[in-house]
């Protein structure tokens, strides 16, 4: 294997992942590769819907990204329940509420719903010219 730096340096990269322990790795950008190709049908397969043009293509890669980071809770980042939770069945009490990014980052309130996110009005930001 080959490592090749494209921000910053090699040493620079092992200083900053050992002081966490870690090492230059694959894994996270290849699973990150695959949740794309699940969620988006442009990048997974040929399909003859939107991913005929880059535009599609980033439209799809746009509605993963809200969908990713407002609506769906990931187990890797959570927060404690400030008490622990009765099971509605059997099992064990919970211990840990899982949230989606946005919210753990304070960016939102809320878990948005799929319709909350689609229904979304972004408004138009400054073109360049050269645009």
């Amino acid at each position: 294997m080959r490592h090749r730096v494209v921000f910053g340096t090699l040493e620079a990269g092992h200083q900053g992942l050992t002081v966490c322990g870690w090492h230059i790795n694959t894994a996270f950008v290849e699973r990150l590769n695959l949740h794309l190709r699940q969620h988006g049908a442009a990048i997974g397969r040929r399909v003859t819907t939107l991913g005929k043009h880059a535009g599609g293509v980033r439209q799809q890669l746009v509605w993963y990204q809200v969908y990713s980071h407002f609506c769906v809770p990931h187990t890797s980042v959570r927060q404690p329940w400030p008490e622990l939770q009765r099971p509605t069945g059997t099992g064990a009490a919970k211990q840990w509420q899982s949230w989606p990014p946005a919210l753990a980052a304070g960016l939102t309130d809320r878990v948005w719903t799929r319709r909350e996110a689609l229904r979304l009005r972004v408004p138009p930001w400054p073109q360049s010219a050269g645009v």
